[in-house]
């Protein structure tokens, strides 16, 4: 008997009030495919998540992990939120935030057993030199490692990634994306990437979901991003360039979008 897949959305809808987000979403991601999402703002990339996180209902569809509804808290699925501000006073240490992502909010001193697991999972994301450092006082890259060690900590089949990539320069955007890669080839975990930036993500992406106005389109990089299909996912022109290994895209609602621009 085959496993379920990690992510398997069939005929899903999500509207608020009259307004539909998205609609007719057909969509299985496999063991180990990393699936980034792209689209302009509004367009439901975070009420995607959301609804795959157990927290938003569809109002048509299905949309199930390893076979089963989606759930709020399910340890099947790890969540990387966007990069924020943490106060440098915060006496959270990297570790602390990691064992939260095994134990939840469960403190005490009687919790020992987890020590090991979290030694584990913060060398496994290069993180061990600054196991003891307060939060705040680790940088933007640093505090990325230790997120993903968090989201990593019950093992699960399925890793969103939220925007993930926000507020880091170009070096730590790549090594972000990287360590995203590596840990989905080690362990199996499916990856579902929104961001606004393809360039970062795009040597690791298998397929894109590209969420727009007038709809939605689902392949391969290559055949997703498109001067043809844009335009016809917008309504308005669009036009997709592409140089030394890098996409630009220019038009639709946003003048110039999917560009890792400065950093450089």
């Amino acid at each position: 008997m085959s496993t379920p897949a990690p992510l398997a959305l069939t005929g899903a809808g999500l509207a608020y009030g009259e307004r539909s987000v998205w609609s007719g979403l057909d969509l299985t991601v496999g063991v180990g495919e990393f699936l980034t999402v792209l689209g302009p703002n509004g367009s439901g990339k975070t009420s995607l998540l959301r609804a795959i996180l157990g927290l938003q209902p569809l109002t048509d569809g299905r949309l199930e992990i390893l076979g089963r509804p989606a759930r709020r808290g399910s340890k099947s699925v790890g969540y990387i939120p966007q990069q924020r501000l943490i106060d440098p006073a915060t006496p959270v240490r990297a570790r602390d935030l990691v064992r939260m992502g095994i134990d939840g909010d469960r403190w005490g001193p009687g919790l020992r057993s987890h020590r090991a697991r979290v030694d584990e999972l913060l060398a496994a994301v290069g993180a061990t030199s600054y196991a003891d450092v307060p939060l705040g006082l680790l940088s933007g890259g640093e505090q990325q490692r230790v997120r993903i060690a968090q989201a990593l900590g019950t093992s699960p089949a399925l890793l969103l990634c939220d925007e993930p990539l926000l507020s880091l320069d170009l070096r730590h955007q790549h090594e972000v994306t990287a360590l995203i890669h590596e840990t989905r080839e080690a362990t199996g975990t499916a990856i579902v990437f929104v961001t606004h930036e393809i360039n970062p993500v795009l040597p690791w992406t298998d397929r894109v979901l590209y969420l727009a106005p007038a709809g939605h389109a689902i392949g391969a990089p290559d055949d997703v991003l498109t001067s043809a299909n844009l335009t016809a996912l917008y309504g308005t022109p669009v036009e997709v360039l592409r140089s030394q290994g890098r996409v630009l895209i220019v038009g639709g609602d946003e003048h110039t979008h999917h560009v890792d621009e400065a950093h450089e």
